[in-house]
């Protein structure tokens, strides 16, 4: 009969195999502009039961991103925006939801509507920000508004403002798509400031990263070990049974 520690390590791989996950999809990320770490974390759960007491699973837990800001560098592309410390820009999903974003890289379809990560619209004040056709000298200024030269003019006028939130980190949960959502939609704040022309990286140090990985690599190992243990202790266990009854 198998040493029931082998369930206990059998979950510290299983769990080790979720960090490995976690790590390898951020260095996938470390040339996404506005990218947030995932962090994960190790929790003990008891195990309850006859003579369990001193036994407890792993369990593998995700509480949520780094928000320490990620390096912004200098473009010059006039729909790059990177913002500055704390905020996000809001956008429109196809199920006409909010999610909001640290990734500044902006873009404008055909249809003159500006468009952020996964190509979802950006929202200014009364919905998605739709560029004028044949504008020029587009500028994007510290608190969002937008201001472009429009044909036949001389002055910059004024064509919408990105709605910039910032909502607390600790209320915000990650999308398969790499947004976030928040529990409720926020209000703009005026308060959150943005630079033109750079765009912030991601946030994920590579070096870390690899520590990390070969850390939870050799925890993996580790757990495999143990169960092959319990395996050799159940042979021999059952040996000794056999001599003792031949």
């Amino acid at each position: 009969m198998m040493d029931r520690f082998a369930f206990t390590s059998m979950t510290g791989a299983k769990h080790a195999m979720g960090q490995l996950a976690n790590t390898a999809n951020n260095l996938a990320n470390v040339q996404t502009p506005g990218f947030r770490e995932m962090l994960a974390t190790f929790r003990a759960v008891p195990v309850k039961g006859a003579s369990a007491d001193s036994r407890a699973f792993v369990v593998d837990s995700t509480p949520g991103s780094s928000w320490q800001s990620g390096p912004v560098n200098v473009t010059n592309n006039p729909l790059d925006v990177a913002i500055r410390r704390n905020g996000m820009v809001a956008m429109l999903t196809p199920g006409n939801s909010e999610a909001y974003s640290r990734a500044g890289r902006f873009s404008v379809g055909q249809d003159g509507v500006m468009r952020g990560a996964q190509g979802y619209p950006v929202l200014g004040q009364n919905g998605p920000i739709a560029l004028p056709e044949n504008h020029s000298q587009l500028q994007i200024r510290e608190d969002g508004q937008i201001y472009a030269v429009l044909r036949g003019e001389t002055e910059p006028t004024l064509i919408d403002q990105i709605k910039l939130v910032d909502p607390d980190p600790r209320q915000l949960t990650r999308r398969p798509d790499g947004l976030f959502d928040a529990a409720q939609t926020q209000p703009a704040n005026p308060w959150v400031r943005v630079e033109q022309g750079a765009l912030e990286g991601s946030n994920v140090s590579i070096a870390q990263a690899m520590v990390e990985m070969i850390e939870q690599n050799r925890l993996f190992d580790l757990n495999i070990k143990l169960v092959q243990t319990a395996e050799q202790n159940s042979r021999n266990a059952s040996q000794l049974v056999s001599l003792s009854r031949s």
